[in-house]
């Protein structure tokens, strides 16, 4: 009895990963063993990224309400402490946005835990 292959699945299988690699230079966008690879290695930094953006913005929310704070004469964990202490809870994403976009009410809160 001859060796059955599902050629159709297969078929099917292969077309959706060269969808995905579409877009992709040269020959990782129609070579079926390249494809797969490049494919494979992207859904791992999407994956890894979709954590690391997190982080990032962190980072960024950080650095914001730091160069906020200065402006004021204090330091960014002069002034995170201070609000821990007067429990004040607001957290880095709405600060740093105050800092950046409102910095009138920015420093309204920096006089009130000062």
């Amino acid at each position: 009895m001859p060796r059955s292959v599902n050629s159709v699945a297969s078929r099917r299988r292969r077309k959706k990963v060269l969808k995905q690699a579409k877009g992709y230079f040269g020959r990782r966008k129609n070579v079926w063993t390249v494809a797969k690879n490049a494919v494979e290695k992207a859904m791992l930094y999407s994956y890894r990224d979709r954590r690391q953006k997190k982080r990032n913005f962190r980072s960024l929310w950080i650095q914001r309400i730091n160069a906020g704070a200065r402006l004021h004469g204090m330091s960014y964990s002069q002034l995170m402490g201070a609000l821990k202490k007067n429990e004040i809870e607001l957290n880095r994403k709405v600060l740093a946005d105050l800092a950046l976009n409102h910095p009138e009410a920015f420093k309204a809160i920096v006089d009130t835990v000062k």
